[in-house]
């Protein structure tokens, strides 16, 4: 097979004008944007723009054409060789012309398609979808200063049977994620998907009961995996079990002791679990399991990344806390003080977070690419920027890290607000100064999560003019320049933090919504609609539950 060079993603209108171009020795650039669902190309020259081709197109390309014309060629020279007109090879074998032919040679000449030398190889769907995971989950850190993300997870699979917990859950999310985002009439993905998802199952309950592989790299990272499969998987609220296999995971880690941390991927995954915590402990206001300084302490691996995940399981610790005093305590001067004191420590952990955010190093530093204030035809929920800054930063897992920071701000902003909004009853608590702080506080990380987005969505990736990464990550495989689902999955949570809050205008959670029905249909991760349909209003919704409660 000839390697004819890298098949292009443009629309179809853009690559034949390329190639028109190229025959008439044109200078100028015809290159597709790839905006969707048009091309700007297009629009801006008014031609109606086709589309684009089918990404399983994209991944196997389909040389039946090409084969057809090296068949007809051969068979025209075959003809030649025998004294057969032209005329006569292309024939129908029912033709008159045909029918003056001997039978035997009939039969040697029958039509161009039957000698087609050797057909495609059939490349098995497992092995498609294997690699479009990897290459759309698996982050691999380039230098010291940042980290990466499932790198664990290859070593993992080479060492493992085929019929392992970790190699079935692995074949799982893989299938799950392609099948989302391309769409084929010859394979059922999702039906193999839940498939290998029951085995990953059956084989994690058989290991569990195994003193010793209930312990195991494997059954932990299987576990992981299985809750990433919620994600990648889930379209209703009553589908979604990834708290379940978090909880899961946390039991194991912990029976897994302080000596996981000896080795390379037993700090790998101990930090997976450990980040995969902080996100259930801040949305479902459960306090960390163990408290927040055994899973800290003698588990740094980034001293940045530590710090701010000390900052965020406190915030987690302290966020079941205030939780549980709102709904049992009663009104009276002791518990006052309590709630006061909730207030200073919401206040001083803030504190923290803001030294954090000034504090980190220089490869650390996100930098604004470029100010945007145009919204195609006035539709925010499908521009890929809101008007305002865009902001770029040098790794997508150094990104994600800066806004958990600030999602754990909005969380502790209305913790605030929450407190002294039980102290100050039936004063309204939008009178108070800490709703004044709060409500500045979640406008400015509102604004920042939203200038990230477009980098995590890959919009730099087609202005590589304006902005040059310093590489500190790289996926494991394919084109980097690609739009990768990770990024998605990490912008997901962030995202429904925002569109929640009582401080986003109406233009922003069009928007915020819009984009995370994009994560959830472009990229596969099927739990963004979730988000999506989340009817809550962040904090004076829990404020008036709280007013209940008191009652």
């Amino acid at each position: 097979m000839v390697y004819c060079g890298k098949p292009s993603r443009g629309c179809q209108m853009c690559r034949t004008r390329r190639i028109k171009a190229a025959t008439l020795l044109m200078s100028v650039s015809l290159q597709c944007d790839e905006t969707k669902p048009t091309c700007n190309q297009c629009a801006k020259s008014r031609r109606q723009c086709p589309g684009y081709k089918d990404e399983f197109d994209l991944l196997l390309r389909n040389e039946t054409k090409a084969t057809e014309r090296r068949a007809k060629k051969a068979g025209k020279k075959i003809a030649t060789e025998k004294g057969v007109g032209l005329d006569q090879m292309s024939a129908p074998s029912g033709s008159p012309t045909s029918s003056r032919l001997s039978p035997t040679f009939q039969g040697a000449v029958k039509s161009p398609l039957d000698l087609s030398i050797i057909p495609a190889l059939e490349i098995p769907a497992e092995t498609h979808a294997s690699c479009h995971f990897v290459s759309n989950f698996v982050l691999v850190p380039r230098q010291g200063s940042t980290r990466g993300f499932l790198d664990y997870l290859v070593p993992l699979l080479k060492t493992e049977r085929a019929d392992s917990q970790i190699q079935h859950a692995f074949n799982a999310c893989a299938l799950a994620s392609l099948g989302n985002r391309v769409s084929s009439p010859r394979i059922d993905f999702s039906g193999r998907a839940h498939d290998e998802y029951i085995k990953a199952i059956s084989a994690t309950n058989i290991a569990l009961r195994d003193p010793e592989a209930s312990k195991s790299d494997a059954t932990l990272a299987a576990v992981l995996l299985m809750g990433m499969f919620e994600n990648i998987t889930a379209s209703r609220p009553a589908d979604f079990a990834w708290g379940s296999h978090i909880e899961g995971a946390i039991l194991i880690t912990k029976a897994r002791g302080r000596k996981q941390l000896r080795t390379k991927t037993g700090l790998l995954l101990f930090v997976a679990v450990r980040t995969q915590l902080t996100v259930l402990a801040l949305s479902a206001a459960k306090a960390p399991s163990m408290g927040a300084d055994w899973w800290l302490n003698d588990a740094v691996k980034d001293e940045s990344a530590t710090a701010c995940q000390r900052i965020n399981l406190k915030t987690g610790e302290l966020r079941a806390e205030v939780t549980r005093i709102m709904t049992t305590l009663a009104r009276t001067p002791e518990n006052t003080d309590l709630v006061l004191a909730m207030i200073r420590r919401a206040q001083l952990l803030d504190q923290e977070a803001v030294g954090w955010m000034r504090s980190v190093p220089e490869p650390w530093h996100y930098k604004t690419l470029c100010w945007e204030d145009h919204v195609p035809n006035g539709d925010y929920s499908k521009a890929e920027v809101f008007p305002g800054r865009v902001d770029v930063y040098n790794d997508f897992w150094i990104a994600s890290v800066w806004n958990l920071t600030r999602a754990t701000r909005l969380v502790l902003a209305s913790l605030t607000v929450r407190c002294a909004a039980w102290v100050c009853s039936p004063v309204d608590y939008r009178t108070t100064p800490e709703y004044a702080t709060a409500s500045q506080t979640c406008v400015d990380m509102i604004t920042d999560i939203i200038a990230s987005v477009p980098y995590h969505l890959g919009w730099h990736t087609k202005r590589k003019h304006l902005f040059r990464s310093m590489e500190l990550s790289g996926f494991a495989c394919g084109e980097e320049d690609s739009t990768k689902a990770l990024p998605g999955y990490f912008l997901s949570w962030p995202l429904a933090c925002v569109v929640s809050q009582d401080y986003i205008t109406d233009a922003q959670r069009q928007w915020v919504a819009g984009r995370l029905r994009y994560i959830g249909d472009e990229l596969g991760l099927r739990y963004a609609h979730i988000l999506t349909k989340l009817e809550l209003r962040i904090p004076s919704m829990l404020i008036r539950l709280d007013a209940f409660a008191a009652q």
